[in-house]
């Protein structure tokens, strides 16, 4: 019988009860198609994020310039936050920030930010834990207590990968839930940042055959992933027939997905996890 694949330790400052948590249990593989662009959207919601992408120097990084790259790094950072060993954690956080040295705000920049603020990486940590919890709920069902803990407080990972502290992570859900209302509350897409993420969401960074057959369905998706304010902030139609629609999509999809292999469902995380180990070994560039 295959053993499933568990997480490495977390970090001693990582709350106790949460040592034997299996998170691949509650990681979906397709996440990423669903919710990605959405998630972009709530983090770069923030406009100190939104403007920090939007001027940011890095062009290696720019996912309108390098799609596939900026994908590839995307992905291999939530699979080592989320199950790498702590080296594993250290390597990528290193690799990450040597690129984030140059991106902080300049003399004319509309707001001020730095990519090292740990109240930035909280947020984007924050979008998502909560676009992931969010997507698995409307697609298996609500997590039971235990789980939901456990989900949780494994999460803070996706912001101390980064230079966030671990204890500026909310103590619990309900501390969370505060944090993530007042915050969200505080959102705006300026119209520069706006242009930009509607390039994303409409897939203009791929050959245009990919953006045509595609791009009308990925914008849907993305509206149906959004709070209402940002997807009116983005100028996004919705109705409650759409509403519906998406959610019998999600929920067949949980439930074709509910019947896979955990090992096959957890495969297009945990392949990006391989290759980081596999660049670390041929001395190949991480980021």
């Amino acid at each position: 019988m295959t053993r499933p694949f568990r997480a490495a330790a977390s970090t001693p400052s990582t709350r106790a009860g949460t040592d034997d948590f299996d998170i691949t249990r509650h990681i979906d593989g397709s996440a990423a198609f669903f919710g990605a662009a959405a998630n972009v959207i709530m983090q770069l919601s923030s406009p100190a994020v939104g403007y920090g992408v939007l001027e940011s120097p890095v062009d290696s990084g720019k996912i309108m310039l390098h799609p596939i790259k900026r994908t590839r790094t995307t992905l291999t950072y939530l699979a080592v936050a989320m199950l790498g060993t702590e080296d594993e954690r250290a390597a990528y956080r290193a690799a990450i920030d040597t690129s984030h040295r140059g991106v902080r705000s300049g003399p004319d920049s509309p707001v001020k930010y730095n990519a090292f603020d740990p109240t930035l990486q909280l947020w984007v940590a924050a979008c998502l834990y909560w676009g992931a919890r969010d997507l698995y709920e409307r697609m298996h069902g609500p997590m039971d207590e235990a789980a939901a803990d456990g989900f949780y407080h494994h999460a803070e990972r996706l912001g101390s990968t980064l230079q966030m502290p671990s204890g500026l992570w909310p103590a619990d859900r309900a501390a969370f839930d505060r944090y993530w209302t007042e915050n969200l509350a505080r959102t705006s897409i300026a119209p520069p940042v706006r242009a930009m993420l509607d390039d994303i969401v409409d897939l203009r960074m791929f050959p245009r055959p990919v953006n045509l057959a595609f791009g009308r369905f990925h914008r849907w998706m993305t509206a149906g992933m959004l709070p209402a304010h940002l997807r009116d902030q983005m100028g996004m139609p919705w109705s409650d027939r759409d509403d519906r629609n998406l959610a019998r999509l999600l929920t067949t999809v949980g439930a074709i997905e509910d019947r896979v292999p955990q090992t096959l469902k957890t495969l297009p995380v945990t392949a990006f996890l391989w290759d980081l180990r596999l660049r670390r070994r041929l001395g190949l560039r991480l980021v």
